[in-house]
């Protein structure tokens, strides 16, 4: 998967936009606060849906503006697409290849990327909610199914844990309401985790590899998807029927707690290096090196699930590896497309094919 071509106006703090793409390495450079990864975020709704830096889309018009509009056109390997989105007031248009579409799960799944910026960092060492959030992007562009499950696992999450805080102040709630929701939420989680755990496989094996190739054979990473089923069991019906199980057993824990303490809302995924969880002992470069594995191998389980690869987006990342991790980004490149975003461009001095200024929201391009 290739983008050709992003256009934006009155998105964050760019007036309006062309800027075109070349296969290979984009380098987009320049001062900090100038319009960056505003051309990032962009791309990155399309695959997404929403932001990765604001809750709420009116946080991306410009100062001043009524609304925005961004635009992408991509090759995929069914040939020329384009995605629109535009917002005015509470408006929205989305247009996928020139119709009109209504849900933004009709966009979702269409147009592919990895994104690896800053925050991404905390993958390790944070909580598991970041590790959660990880699974959950990268199962639902692969798995086309998954987001409708999470949505309603979620759902059902919400109204299961309302009965619960009721049952905490001692309110009376018929039985069977309750089973009704743990029978939906066990019905959900099966499927959500069936995604999970055949993602975290595949995941692990590229990941296994790429840090094996980063450390020159000198560190071993493994992943393990942690929930309250256990691993031999694969069959859905099984796995809806431990759920239940483990809702039903667990019930007065839950009243107590006034929530749902088990499902995939609480899981986890293990990360080890060597053998030992690298929460607790990676070190600060082992943790970018981990990072940075997981993130290229997101990349490959997309292009093994979906037959290609999705597009790169490495937003002000390259400062934060050192000389021999940035190497191994840009010369395994293969048929990859990155756009990278920097302050200074000689961090990617013979590797790009298209270098663009950015200045104030203005975009200069120098195609190689």
């Amino acid at each position: 998967m290739i983008i050709k071509r992003f256009r934006a106006e009155n998105f964050r703090n760019i007036e309006k936009c062309d800027i075109e793409f070349s296969p290979g390495v984009n380098l987009l450079y320049g001062k900090n606060a100038q319009g960056k990864t505003n051309v990032v975020e962009g791309i990155y709704y399309f695959s997404r849906g929403k932001s990765f830096r604001g809750r709420e889309d009116k946080e991306l018009i410009r100062f001043g503006c009524e609304g925005f509009r961004i635009f992408a056109e991509y090759e995929s390997d069914v040939g020329r697409e384009t995605l629109e989105y535009a917002m005015f007031g509470k408006e929205r248009l989305r247009k996928k290849n020139d119709y009109k579409i209504s849900k933004v799960t009709e966009m979702i799944g269409s147009f592919k990327a990895v994104l690896f910026y800053p925050d991404d960092l905390g993958l390790v060492k944070d909580g598991p909610e970041e590790r959660r959030g990880f699974l959950n992007v990268a199962a639902s562009a692969c798995y086309t199914p998954y987001i409708k499950y999470y949505s309603d696992y979620k759902k059902a999450l919400e109204n299961r844990n309302c009965i619960l805080k009721m049952m905490q102040k001692g309110l009376y709630i018929d039985n069977r309401e309750l089973q009704s929701w743990s029978e939906s939420m066990a019905e959900y989680a099966s499927h959500i985790y069936l995604f999970r755990k055949d993602y975290v496989s595949r995941l692990s094996k590229y990941a296994g590899k790429i840090l094996k190739d980063i450390s020159d054979g000198g560190e071993e990473l493994s992943l393990c998807y942690e929930s309250g089923i256990s691993e031999e069991i694969e069959d859905r019906a099984e796995v809806k029927a431990e759920y239940v199980k483990i809702l039903t057993s667990s019930l007065d824990r839950e009243i107590a707690a006034g929530v749902t303490l088990f499902g995939p809302h609480r899981d986890d995924l293990e990360i080890r290096i060597n053998g030992k969880s690298a929460r607790s002992f990676a070190s600060q470069g082992q943790q970018r090196s981990i990072v940075l594995a997981l993130k290229l191998s997101e990349g490959e389980v997309v292009k093994e699930i979906c037959g290609e690869y999705p597009v790169f987006l490495f937003d002000d990342v390259l400062s934060e590896l050192d000389e021999r991790r940035r190497q191994y980004v840009l010369s395994e490149i293969g048929e990859r497309q990155i756009i990278i975003t920097c302050c200074d461009k000689n961090e990617c001095v013979g590797f790009t094919d298209n270098e663009i200024e950015v200045s104030g929201g203005q975009y200069v391009s120098a195609h190689r």
